[in-house]
């Protein structure tokens, strides 16, 4: 995968790398211009990352997730839940924030080089569809949906 940075900190700050040797994603920078406010409830912020990528193999995707601690201690949560990068996607990536906080709280404080979301790659399946009036297999579920096993 070919990595190209827009934002020249980010060499200052390090390339997207894995914390650890179990880690499963890599932590995104936070290249914004100065501390950056984000009010809680309020809409939710594109921020920019710095890089853009070029992935080279169109059978994985890349997904944005927030970081543990900053969605568990802070409330900085993705704005779109998960943020999907799709393999022929080569522009910059940005990390939709939102500070998931209720009214009233403080707002979360975002410093520029900040670590605030992670990238995990997965692989993609794209399954060829067959119209058909009636399925050839049944399962023993069906259509049951929710709730439908009890829980």
């Amino acid at each position: 995968m070919q990595i190209k940075v827009i934002d020249p900190r980010v060499l200052d700050w390090g390339l997207p790398d894995y914390q650890t040797a179990g880690a499963a994603a890599v932590d995104l920078f936070a290249c914004v211009d100065g501390p950056t406010l984000i009010a809680p409830q309020a809409p939710a912020v594109l921020v920019p990352s710095g890089i853009a990528l070029s992935f080279g193999d169109m059978s994985f995707a890349g997904l944005i997730l927030p970081r543990s601690g900053a969605g568990h201690k802070r409330g900085l949560v993705m704005g779109n839940s998960v943020g999907l990068i799709d393999p022929d996607y080569m522009g910059q990536v940005f990390i939709s924030v939102w500070n998931r906080n209720p009214p009233g709280s403080d707002p979360v404080l975002i410093a520029p080089g900040e670590r605030i979301a992670q990238m995990i790659f997965v692989p993609v399946v794209r399954p060829m569809f067959e119209l058909v009036p009636e399925f050839s297999e049944q399962t023993a579920r069906g259509a049951g949906g929710f709730g439908s096993t009890g829980a």
